[in-house]
């Protein structure tokens, strides 16, 4: 009898707990929520928006302003034809000259020499012809045959005074231009501006042009002009005519 009842009180006691099997995981908590981190990333990418924004903006406001194409020397008059125009970013610390203001760039003088391919500035120009020290302009009224066709401002010439020693007429009885010396009377001048006509051309009377020379060239070439016995070949920058 106790057998029994040791046996039936054995088979109602409680099963054992039941092992998760070997391999599986446990289930995790759920995280914690951090609201504050969520929208602290928020607001860094809409700053980070903005700004690419603000950039892509800045990066297409660009102004129309003024290059120049070609050489422009120390005291020439500024032509048209040197100029071109290109687009830059907008920045105001810089005096761009625009494109818009071109008709009043090409009334005025270059303080020193731009080159070419410079995006010009206001500073670069002035009223005046304002020559660097040593420099000075002299006068020219040149006639047909006395000076090159073509002939511009920026131009590098060579003047020869042409005629017989005495600035008379030649052995023939024409106006001289026989006779001319092979020593120049200035090497490198630069042609600061020649008068056109006011459809560009240049008259057919005698061409007046004024020439950048060295100060100490000026008495032997204002004496030669004077007399009418002067006469420019162009020539490279760098090299002088024979």
């Amino acid at each position: 009898m106790k057998i029994q009842e040791r046996a039936g009180a054995g088979s109602h006691r409680s099963p054992a707990p039941v092992q998760p099997p070997v391999g599986e995981r446990l289930p995790s908590p759920p995280r914690e929520r951090k609201p504050a981190l969520a929208a602290l990333a928020v607001l860094l990418i809409l700053v980070g928006a903005l700004g690419a924004t603000v950039l892509v903006l800045r990066a297409g406001d660009r102004i129309e302003v003024v290059k120049a194409t070609e050489d422009i020397e120390a005291g020439e008059l500024v032509t048209k034809a040197k100029l071109t125009s290109v687009m830059v970013a907008d920045d105001g610390d810089v005096n761009y000259v625009k494109w818009s203001q071109v008709d009043t760039l090409v009334k005025l003088y270059a303080r020193s020499k731009v080159y070419k391919g410079t995006v010009v500035i206001g500073d670069m120009f002035n009223v005046k012809n304002e020559l660097p020290a040593g420099k000075s302009n002299v006068g020219l009224s040149l006639k047909e045959g006395q000076y090159p066709s073509g002939l511009k401002p920026g131009d590098i010439v060579t003047a020869y005074q042409v005629g017989d020693s005495s600035g008379g007429d030649s052995k023939d009885g024409t106006s001289g231009s026989t006779g001319t010396s092979a020593t120049p009377l200035v090497a490198d001048a630069v042609v600061a501006s020649v008068k056109v006509t006011s459809d560009g051309t240049i008259s057919s009377t005698n061409l007046p042009v004024t020439v950048t020379v060295d100060s100490a060239d000026v008495p032997a070439l204002a004496r030669a002009a004077a007399a009418g016995d002067v006469a420019i070949v162009r020539v490279p920058s760098s090299g002088s005519a024979g």
